[in-house]
């Protein structure tokens, strides 16, 4: 496909289920490749992403609901739940504190060029699922999920969770997009 109908294909999907295109293996190689290849100022690669499938996908929505203390709809989250997997997305704060020791002119700027590296993983990454025929959605169940996670997890302290990217196969069809008009957002001189 070309960018721009690649651009235009992906969309936020809902209701999924754990049926995908891909074997495991290769969903797995597909993830590394688009992390390899997503820049990173300073090449500092603060990425972290841990895959959550099978069991794992299971107890980690069961505990978003819990931390949650029934305030996000049952259905929401057992919608993201039904999913082959969710990706969860993090930086790692140590990686940030060594390049700003190092880069001291550059200190403040490393966890929010962090932060842009990884919204550009999340886009790559959600294309590339969509191109697979595999539907997402971008969460942001953190900061309130951030201790349970890390704590089911087994994650180093440093880790800073961004976003959750529950995938599958989609079931839902996305309503059309509204869109500002384009003046209002893009300006030439």
């Amino acid at each position: 496909m070309k960018t721009l109908e690649l651009l235009q294909n992906r969309r936020s999907r809902y209701q999924l289920d754990r049926k995908i295109s891909l074997s495991h293996q290769e969903l797995l190689d597909l993830i590394d490749e688009v992390t390899a290849q997503v820049p990173d100022a300073f090449n500092m690669q603060s990425q972290r992403l841990l895959v959550v499938t099978g069991e794992n996908q299971d107890a980690l929505w069961n505990r978003v609901f819990e931390v949650f203390e029934g305030k996000v709809p049952r259905e929401k989250v057992d919608s993201f739940r039904a999913g082959y997997g969710t990706i969860l997305y993090f930086y790692d704060q140590e990686v940030t504190e060594e390049m700003a020791g190092k880069f001291t002119t550059y200190a403040d700027k490393f966890p929010h060029w962090a932060a842009q590296s990884l919204a550009m993983l999340q886009f790559s990454l959600w294309v590339a699922l969509r191109e697979a025929g595999i539907g997402a959605s971008l969460q942001h169940y953190n900061p309130v999920i951030d201790h349970a996670v890390k704590q089911m997890f087994d994650l180093p302290e440093t880790w800073v969770l961004d976003a959750q990217m529950p995938f599958g196969l989609a079931s839902d069809t996305p309503s059309p997009k509204q869109l500002q008009d384009i003046r209002q957002r893009v300006f030439q001189r």
